[in-house]
C-alpha cells in the first residue's frame, strides 16, 4: 500500500479516517465490514480519545434514560460488541485492557489499516474537493501523504476539515439564531471546558500527601456546589478553560487543570474536613485534557435544541442520541457559586440526521463526534462518547454504501435508496434507529411461533415482530414512534428445559440465522472506576444472555443440530447456515448467565436468494 518516494511515503485507500476516538473506531470498524478500505490514522499511541487509558472518562449515552425493562436507552451495534466483551475479559476493569480490545478489534479487520502515533497536519486540495492528507509520525520519523475517495474527521477538535477549510463554528450562538430556549441572549465565544481524573486506593495505611507549592488552594466554601466525599475516581467538575481557546491554550489549560486537581486532593487529605480519607492515596492522574469542547462543522442540517425536543424524525437518520442538554459554566471551578452543570434532560431519546455529519463546502468530506453540524446547546447533549460513537457506525456504514454505489459523493446523502440500505444494514448490525424496522424478509414472521412456555408480558410471537428493545417506557422514544410491548420472548422460571419454535405449514430454504438476545439495556454498561456506576451495573456476562444453547431443525420428520452454541455473551449471534427444506426450527435454551428464565428479543430466519425470488 506504501510506496517511499524520498522522505514521503505515499498511500492510497478508500476512505480515510482522522481521529481513533470511539467515534473513529466505529466508524472504521463499520466502514472495513461493509467492503470499503479503510485507514484510520490517530495521534495517540492508544485509542479510545477520552475513553482511553490516558484519560479514563467512562462511555455514556442515552442509557442514562433506563432503570426500567420498558425503557432500554443503551447503545448497540458496534459499541455493545466492544462493552460486552470489555465487560467479560476485563474483570479487573482495567482502562488498559479496554485499550487493548479497541486494539485488537481494529487490527482483526483485513480491510482496515491502522496508523497509530500518527497525526493529520495538512490537506491537499483540488477547488471543492480533498485530494490527500498529509501526516506525519514523529515516532518513526516518517511522514506520509494519503489519497482517498472520502475524508471523515473524527478528531474531536475538526483538525482533518480545519486544514481543508471546511466552514465551521465555535462558541455558544444567541437566542434568536436558531430559536433555542437555552441559548443566551448574546453569541459568545465561550466554550465547555475540559477535565483532569484521578483515581486513589485505600492504602490500609495512614498516607500523607504533601501539595506542589503551584497547587491551587480551595476550603469548603469554595466547593460548596461540587460534591467531593467520594474519591475513586475524581471528579469531572474539575473543569477549566472554557473562557480560552481549547485548542490554542490547551497546554495552558493541562498546567491550570494540574494545578486545580492537585489542589482538590491537597483538600481532601489536609484541609481535616475529610478525616475519612487518611489511608486513601492518589494511585493515578492523568496530564492529557479530557476536552469537551472546540470547534464544530457546519454542515447540510445544522441539529438544534428544537430537533431534540422535539424528537424530529429524520428521513436520513443514521444515529441517536439521549444524554441531557448538559451545559457548564464556561468558567468551570472557578464559578464555585454556580452549579458546575445544567442538565435538563432530553424528552425522548431523539435521531441524528446524516446531514449533520457532511461539510456544507467540502465536497467529500465527512465529520463525526464532538465536530458535529449541531448548536452548542444540542452539541451539550450529542457530545457524550455512546452518542459518538454510534454516529461513527453510521457515517461508517453510510460512507461505505455510497462508495459501492459509484455515484459522485455529492449526489448520495440525497438519494433515498442510499438512505434506506444505510438504515437496513445499521439495523442488519444490530443498531437501533428510533422508529425504523428491519424490512428484510423474514421467515419466521411467516411462521407459527410456539415455546415450552412463556410469560405473559414476554409472548414467544414477540421474537418476530421486527422490534429489537423495549422502548415506550417512561424517557423512551417519541409515544407515535413506538409500539408497545417488551419485544421478547421470556419463558416462565419453573421451565427448567426451555425452548422456543417455528413451524411452516410448507419446507422452507434458510441461508442466515440471526439471534438477538436481551443484554440488560436498561442498565449501565461501561469501563469506570466509580463506585456509584459499577453498582448498577452488572460487570461480565450479562445474567439475561443466554450462555449455552443448541438450534435444531426438522426435516422429513428427522431432528438434527444445526448449531451448538456455547460460552456466549453477545447481544447478536449470526449463524450462516444452509438449511433447506425445514419444516421446523427449535432453539433450545441450555443455560443463561445467571437468569432465571430464557428470553430471545429477535429471531431472524434469512431466506435463500431462490426463495425470495
Amino acid at each position: 500500500m506504501f510506496t517511499n518516494l524520498s522522505k514521503r511515503h505515499k498511500a492510497s485507500t478508500q476512505i480515510l479516517i482522522a481521529g481513533g476516538g470511539m467515534s473513529g473506531i466505529t466508524a472504521a470498524l463499520a466502514a472495513a465490514r461493509c467492503g470499503s478500505k479503510v485507514i484510520l490514522c490517530h495521534n495517540r499511541p492508544v485509542l479510545g480519545g477520552n475513553a482511553s487509558s490516558e484519560i479514563r472518562m467512562h462511555i455514556l449515552g442515552a442509557c442514562i434514560r433506563g432503570r426500567a425493562l420498558e425503557t432500554e436507552g443503551r447503545e448497540t451495534g458496534i459499541l455493545e460488541e466492544i462493552m460486552l466483551e470489555c465487560a467479560v475479559r476485563n474483570p479487573q476493569a482495567s482502562t488498559s485492557m479496554l485499550d487493548l480490545i479497541l486494539y485488537e478489534k481494529c487490527r482483526a479487520e483485513p480491510n482496515l489499516t491502522l496508523m497509530l502515533n500518527t497525526s493529520v497536519t495538512g490537506v491537499i486540495r483540488k477547488e471543492d474537493q480533498i485530494q490527500s492528507v498529509l501526516a506525519v509520525r514523529e515516532s518513526t520519523e516518517d511522514e506520509f501523504e494519503i489519497e482517498a475517495d472520502l475524508f471523515i474527521d473524527c478528531t474531536g477538535d475538526g483538525r482533518l476539515g480545519y486544514e481543508a477549510g471546511a466552514l465551521y463554528t465555535t462558541g455558544r450562538e444567541a437566542e434568536d439564531e436558531y430559536k433555542e430556549a437555552g441559548a443566551n441572549a448574546e453569541r459568545d465565544s465561550y466554550r465547555l471546558g475540559s477535565s483532569l481524573l484521578f483515581t486513589t486506593r485505600d492504602m490500609g495505611r495512614p498516607m500523607p500527601f504533601q501539595a506542589t507549592p503551584w497547587a491551587k488552594r480551595f476550603d469548603e466554601e469554595d466547593l460548596k456546589y461540587r460534591p467531593h466525599d467520594a474519591w475513586e475516581y475524581g471528579y469531572w467538575w474539575v473543569e477549566f478553560g472554557g473562557t480560552l481557546d481549547t485548542i490554542k491554550d490547551n497546554e495552558r489549560i493541562r498546567d491550570e487543570l494540574l494545578a486545580i486537581m492537585l489542589g482538590v486532593w491537597d483538600h481532601i487529605k489536609n484541609s481535616g474536613n475529610h478525616p475519612e480519607s487518611e489511608n486513601w492515596a492518589l494511585d493515578w492522574f492523568g496530564f492529557l485534557p479530557g476536552k469537551r469542547e472546540s470547534r464544530r462543522f457546519l454542515g447540510h442540517h445544522m441539529l438544534t435544541q428544537n430537533d431534540i425536543e422535539q424528537a424530529v424524525d429524520f428521513h436520513d437518520t443514521v444515529a441517536y442520541g439521549g444524554w441531557s442538554m448538559d451545559t457548564h459554566p464556561p468558567e468551570g471551578i472557578a464559578a464555585k457559586d454556580r452549579d458546575p452543570c445544567h442538565q435538563p434532560l432530553t424528552p425522548y431519546m431523539y435521531s441524528i440526521p446524516l446531514r449533520s455529519m457532511i461539510s456544507r463546502n467540502i465536497r467529500n468530506l465527512m465529520f463525526v463526534g464532538r465536530n458535529l453540524s449541531a448548536t452548542h446547546i444540542a452539541f451539550s447533549s450529542t457530545r457524550v462518547m455512546a452518542t459518538c460513537s454510534v454516529m461513527g457506525q453510521g457515517a461508517g456504514t453510510f460512507a461505505a454504501l455510497a462508495l459501492a454505489s459509484g455515484k459522485p459523493f455529492e449526489q448520495t446523502w440525497s438519494d433515498p435508496d442510499i438512505l434506506i440500505m444505510t438504515q437496513q444494514s445499521l439495523l442488519r448490525q444490530g443498531a437501533y434507529l428510533p422508529g425504523k424496522k428491519l424490512l428484510d424478509r423474514n421467515l419466521a414472521a411467516e411462521a407459527d411461533i410456539r415455546a415450552s412456555s412463556e410469560q405473559e408480558n414476554g409472548k414467544a410471537v414477540q421474537v418476530a415482530d421486527g422490534y429489537s428493545r423495549a422502548d415506550h417506557g417512561p424517557r423512551g422514544i417519541r409515544p407515535d414512534l413506538a409500539e408497545p410491548g417488551t419485544h421478547r420472548w421470556m419463558s416462565d422460571p419453573s421451565d427448567r428445559a426451555p425452548w422456543l419454535e417455528c413451524l411452516w405449514e410448507k419446507p422452507v430454504s434458510i441461508s442466515h440465522l440471526t439471534i438477538v438476545l436481551d443484554t440488560g439495556l436498561h442498565r449501565f454498561l461501561t469501563q469506570s472506576h466509580q463506585a456509584s456506576f459499577f453498582k448498577h451495573m452488572a460487570w461480565g456476562p450479562q445474567p439475561e444472555t443466554l450462555k449455552e444453547f443448541k438450534v435444531m431443525v426438522e426435516r422429513n420428520g428427522e431432528w438434527e443440530q444445526a448449531a451448538h452454541i456455547k460460552d456466549n455473551y453477545q447481544r447478536m449471534v449470526d449463524l450462516p447456515v444452509r438449511l433447506e427444506g425445514v419444516n421446523r426450527l427449535r432453539l433450545e435454551v441450555l443455560s443463561t448467565n445467571g437468569l432465571d428464565h430464557a428470553r430471545v428479543v429477535e429471531l431472524r430466519c434469512l431466506p435463500n436468494r431462490r426463495s425470495q425470488e
